[in-house]
């Protein structure tokens, strides 16, 4: 699980800092203040989210038990795709209508960060 998660985490965090600043620079002219934000709220979702994954899967080399920080990071990193990918391409395209799945990604966030905290609630140290 290390390898795959801490993986992800690190391209997660590449890609949010590379889509911020396309964002701060590209974006400013070509789309409103308010799609502005919106694209700038998915690439902060996405940092955080990059974050704790790769946190997460430091903590699977001690949490070795189980498998909800396994099921907590899958369900982290499909969450912040639905969420912050909704978010990017509602801005860019300008697609309102995406903002209703948007709190789909939300919930499995959230659903994550639980499985998280079960799996490490369950360990017991030696």
């Amino acid at each position: 699980m290390f390898r795959k998660y801490f993986a992800i985490g690190v391209l997660g965090a590449a890609l949010a800092i590379a889509l911020g600043a396309f964002g701060a620079h590209g974006l400013k002219e070509l789309v409103s203040e308010r799609m502005l934000q919106n694209f700038e709220t998915g690439v902060r979702y996405q940092m955080y989210s990059s974050l704790g994954i790769m946190l997460i899967a430091l903590a699977s080399t001690i949490v070795t038990e189980g498998k909800s920080l396994s099921i907590g990071a899958l369900l982290i990193t499909i969450g912040t795709c639905i969420f912050s990918g909704s978010l990017y391409i509602m801005a860019l395209t300008g697609i309102t209508i995406l903002g209703a799945i948007t709190p789909i990604g939300g919930v499995l966030m959230i659903g994550g960060w639980i499985m998280v905290c079960s799996g490490v609630l369950k360990f017991k140290a030696r």
